[in-house]
């Protein structure tokens, strides 16, 4: 196993017999990015329980930006929250006229940056951690600048009330 320039995990065939020798359902398998020492697609007409790994080879040239393109497209969240209308959400949770003018100036920075999709997978994470009581941190770094991340429940420091510059976070 080893990892890319873009920081994916590649396995070669040795990782995956590992894997399914220590009890590692195949099923389980799919989706893994495999560097192949044998054609997977034929090998797949052999063996028609293998599962459908990633030829690594192919995205081998993949540059940062391709990567991070493709990745923004493939979003793995339930449709409710895809077609959640994210901005009206944390707009719906101000109640003042200042939490409102500070909400549109962060989302306006954030939609600049195209970033809504990352605030829905961030509140798909939140409520998923909430439903099976999983704890995480206070709040870490610049993040805790930003005040929609606040509202979302992402980190627990309010930064309106500490007077935090969101340009701290988005830079």
């Amino acid at each position: 196993m080893k990892s890319d320039h873009v920081g994916r995990i590649i396995f070669d065939e040795e990782d995956v017999v590992d894997m399914v020798m220590c009890g590692q359902p195949l099923g389980n398998l799919n989706g893994l990015l495999v560097q192949p020492a044998i054609d997977l697609e034929s090998a797949a007409l052999i063996l028609e329980d293998i599962p459908r790994f990633i030829d690594y080879d192919k995205l081998a040239q993949e540059t940062l930006e391709e990567f991070d393109h493709r990745c923004r497209n493939t979003w793995h969240m339930p449709d409710q929250y895809k077609q959640l209308d994210i901005a009206e959400h944390v707009i719906s949770m101000c109640d003042t006229a200042e939490k409102l003018q500070r909400v549109g100036h962060e989302l306006l920075l954030y939609q600049e940056r195209g970033l809504f999709d990352l605030l829905r997978y961030l509140k798909y994470l939140v409520d998923v951690m909430r439903d099976n009581h999983v704890i995480w941190g206070v709040g870490r770094g610049s993040s805790t600048a930003s005040y929609v991340l606040y509202l979302l429940g992402v980190h627990r420091i309010d930064s309106m009330y500490y007077d935090l510059d969101v340009g701290e976070f988005l830079r």
